[in-house]
């Protein structure tokens, strides 16, 4: 080790608490990288296992191959394992209980397919013969007909076809539930099949709860399939990556499998970052970068902070090295060796704090996330080669950078000024003057307090730079995580209820409401009456998507209007005045019944789906304003007549959806209104009917749904959504956790941040403020001088963060356009809170840093070298 590298580390020992202050503003920046790269990787590995415990794993799959091509999508070159699945049909269910499931449906896997798909086997075993069979186990809860472990079944299994009235045949799947008022079906293509029980299963999470069938699973045996017997195969690729979408597509022509049998499991592939929607590719590649650049200029500006916040103190000691003979390249050296030290003991120190850190918090939160949303899955620490290396990468290019650049100017400066320092402090007249209007407004203190920032200008900046940053961090993440969470939900299909219950009359009987609604396990209901009809909007008042359509095609419009589909909901009395309580419109102004004064609630605000760009759109269906009407119509008879309808007066406009009520498409407006109002409008029908729906939220859906089915009410349909509905909030719920959890972990690096930045720059200033306490000023006047430069650290970095983090906003709201479309809008509730922490925190650190300060003795803070 040469002379100067000695001298360096004997620096660095003497200035121990300036040396600590910069091995920790690495450590908390080393463990912030290193923290968010691993909660990002566990994240999605967390949804990757939640999305095969729910779907099973699978990445491609080829529907209705035929032996040959079975066997060249196995050979193919990129595939790992071939899941064989096959549904058999459907077989009535002798003695069922409920008449809305009627059937048996029989479906088939491979020995593969018992591993790689969700099959929870309760008690027996799985099929290892075709003619065995798994039964679930809601055949004995729900439909009340037992089985046991070695009975002998003999089925009629055939398929569900429903027939037209111009004699055209439809295969029913298990997706459509059994309707007997509008579909009449049969099975046909009956085979007579034999099967011995041998397990029992819970209900798959795949069989809707509406499904006419029982799921039975039996086994299928690869060499037994026939040559012109049809299969599906889901394949499980080596490598997940973009070119899966193209060599899948590549597969099936080479093989004549139909490209459009062709379906992918999207929502595993999304976590693996794979998909084949370019718009959302761009998406996650700007939201990546923004988010990274975010992530690595709040690294940067932690580290450079803590060195550049002493250079003077690192000047002078290169300028006495100078002085005694060191040359250029020896001081850059120097100042590079003090950051490999620092470097050497603070990146490991920093990943591992940030490992314990982040996997602290996963054994916090993993029983909040099990107990709030029912997620199976573990949220489990992920560390990866990769996620070190970018932390160690990040970290060193820092250090480097931070060191780079005070060294080049310390080796350039003559060793006189080096150890003068006058390159860093001003003192000028024309550099350190005042405004005459800060004296006369706050005083000496203040015009002192203010001369100390133009004189020290490199600290100065360098703590204003720190409060930039550290508020641009803030807001970037805060509205980063805010339009993630609403950008989720607008791809969610916004159900917000687990249960419908209706009936193809469109009538419940008050009987029957009463009995379900007055079930234990129902929370909230909400019921429902709905007509449908139309209004012309004039051309200036419609959506600006529908604009767009008009410029392209005028024919559209009708005298200057464009026809609207309208859907009325009335809501139940108790229903309609919470909604409109929850909305800010007048209850008694909505059930009021004059004819001449029929009122209701226009949802103008709605998310759609544009299947044609490709992207989620929240858009102004209509831009109409409060006290406007709306000029109804119905088409009648078979020539279409319209017959206008009574007008409707818009009592208020909103973008919140009462329970049971969803978004139609573009050109369809949803008004909210009472029966009274209702009643109205039909008046004026031939003909007309309201279809009558309830809508339950249950703690218990699936015995709601049994008790209800029970019931035993012909013609009533039972739909659960809860499963839908609950995956949907996992992923809001799970989203919040990662983002918010981002947010705090930002929100403390940057406290941490100003605060050791003002810190160490009060500490640098003990000999200042000890001569100014020589010359006179008293404990109240230090105080005030103290109080007024953070008044002035505050103005000046907010004038600057608070612009830089628009910019950064609007390009986080473009990237996020590409998949999404909806207004930029500023977060202000986050704006008022960043502005007085920014004041709060300046504030207490100066109070906290100075505090330490007035306790030094005069003599010994002017004798004082080093900190």
């Amino acid at each position: 080790m040469n002379i100067v590298n000695k001298l360096t580390i004997r620096h660095l020992k003497q200035n121990k608490r300036r040396t600590l202050v910069t091995m920790i503003g690495v450590i908390i920046s080393v463990a912030m990288v290193t923290a968010v790269v691993t909660l990002g990787v566990s994240f999605l590995d967390l949804m990757k296992k939640q999305s095969i415990a729910d779907n099973g794993e699978w990445h491609v799959l080829y529907k209705d191959v035929n032996k040959d091509q079975l066997e060249a999508i196995q050979k193919d070159g990129e595939t790992k394992s071939v899941v064989i699945t096959k549904d058999r049909g459907y077989a009535p269910l002798a003695g069922s209980q409920n008449v809305n499931k009627p059937y048996l449906f029989i479906k088939e896997y491979n020995d593969q397919g018992f591993e790689q798909f969700p099959i929870e086997l309760n008690r027996g075993r799985f099929p290892q013969a075709e003619n065995e069979v798994v039964l679930s186990e809601e055949i004995a809860s729900n439909a009340k007909v037992e089985y046991k472990i070695g009975d002998r079944l003999t089925l009629e299994v055939g398929q569900r076809i429903y027939t037209n009235s111009s004699g055209e045949e439809q295969l029913l799947d298990q997706n459509i539930g059994l309707n007997t008022d509008s579909i009449d079906e049969t099975l046909k293509n009956k085979i007579t099949a034999s099967y011995t029980v041998v397990g029992f299963i819970k209900r798959p999470i795949w069989e809707p709860t509406w499904a006419p069938g029982y799921t039975v699973v039996t086994y299928v045996d690869e060499s037994l399939i026939e040559a012109n017997e049809t299969v599906d195969a889901s394949v499980v690729l080596k490598n997940v990556k973009k070119s899966l979408y193209t060599h899948a597509e590549t597969l099936a022509k080479e093989n004549n499998i139909d490209i459009k049998s062709i379906n992918y499991n999207k929502s595993l592939l999304r976590y693996y970052g794979v998909t084949n929607n370019d718009r959302l590719q761009a998406t996650l590649f700007s939201l990546s970068a923004i988010i990274m650049g975010v992530i690595v200029v709040g690294s940067v500006s932690l580290i450079y902070n803590a060195f550049a916040i002493s250079v003077s103190e690192r000047s002078r000691h290169l300028g006495m090295l100078s002085s005694v003979g060191a040359t250029k390249r020896q001081k850059r050296n120097s100042v590079f060796f003090e950051g490999a030290i620092i470097g050497a003991i603070s990146i490991p120190i920093g990943i591992v704090c940030g490992l314990i850190g982040i996997s602290i918090t996963f054994s916090f939160i993993n029983s909040t996330i099990k107990g709030a949303m029912g997620v199976t899955e573990k949220l489990s620490l992920v560390v990866t080669p990769y996620s070190i290396l970018i932390a160690c990468a990040v970290s060193i290019l820092t250090i480097f950078i931070s060191t780079y650049i005070p060294a080049m100017r310390a080796s350039k400066i003559s060793a006189i000024d080096a150890i003068r320092q006058s390159i860093d402090i001003k003192l000028t007249g024309k550099v350190v003057k005042t405004s005459k209007f800060i004296r006369k407004l706050f005083g000496i203190e203040a015009e002192i307090g203010l001369k100390n920032l133009k004189r020290n200008k490199r600290r100065y900046q360098a703590t204003v730079f720190s409060l930039v940053i550290s508020i641009v961090l803030f807001l970037a993440v805060s509205y980063f995580t805010d339009n993630m969470k609403k950008s989720l939900e607008l791809s969610q299909s916004g159900v917000n209820f687990d249960i419908q219950v209706s009936t193809g009359s469109g009538e419940i009987s008050d009987r029957v409401l009463n009995a379900i609604t007055s079930l234990d396990d129902i929370t909230e209901y909400s019921v429902t009456k709905q007509i449908s009809m139309n209004a012309w909007i004039p051309e200036a008042e419609i959506a600006k998507e529908l604009q767009e359509q008009v410029k392209v095609d005028p024919n559209l419009l009708n005298n200057g209007k464009y026809q609207y589909f309208i859907t009325f909901h009335a809501l139940d009395h108790k229903n309609l005045q919470a909604y409109a309580k929850q909305v800010g419109a007048d209850y008694n102004q909505l059930i009021d019944p004059d004819p001449k004064n029929l009122s209701a609630i226009v949802i103008d605000t709605v998310p759609y789906e544009d299947a044609v760009a490709g992207k989620y759109v929240e858009t102004k269906m209509v831009h109409k304003k409060l006290g406007d009407h709306l000029d109804l119509f119905v088409k009648e008879g078979e020539a279409g007549l319209e017959t206008k309808l009574k007008k409707v007066k818009i009592a208020q406009l909103t973008d919140q959806f009462p329970m049971g009520v969803s978004s139609g498409g573009l050109g369809d407006i949803t008004i909210i209104g009472s029966e009274q109002v209702m009643n109205q409008l039909i008046e004026d029908m031939n003909n007309a009917h309201s279809y009558l729906k309830l809508y339950l939220k249950s703690d218990d859906p699936m015995a709601t749904q049994q008790e209800i089915e029970e019931m035993e009410e012909s013609h009533m349909n039972v739909y659960n959504v809860f499963q839908g509905r609950q995956q949907e909030e996992q992923m809001i719920f799970l989203m919040s956790v990662f983002t918010y959890g981002f947010i705090l972990l930002i929100t403390a690096i940057s406290v941490a941040n100003i605060f050791n930045t003002i810190s160490t720059s009060i500490t640098l200033r003990k000999r200042e403020f000890a001569m100014l306490k020589s010359v006179g000023m008293t404990p109240k006047g230090f105080n005030k001088m103290m109080n007024y430069e953070s008044i002035f650290y505050g103005i000046k970095s907010l004038l600057y963060g608070l612009p830089i983090s628009v910019v950064v906003m609007y390009l986080i709201h473009k990237s996020l356009m590409n998949s999404f479309s909806y207004q930029f809008a500023l977060p202000w509730i986050s704006i008022i809170y960043v502005i007085v922490a920014v004041f709060v925190i300046v504030t207490s650190a100066m109070l906290y840093s100075s505090s330490k300060v007035k306790k030094e003795n005069i003599i010994d803070a002017l004798k004082q070298e080093s900190i």
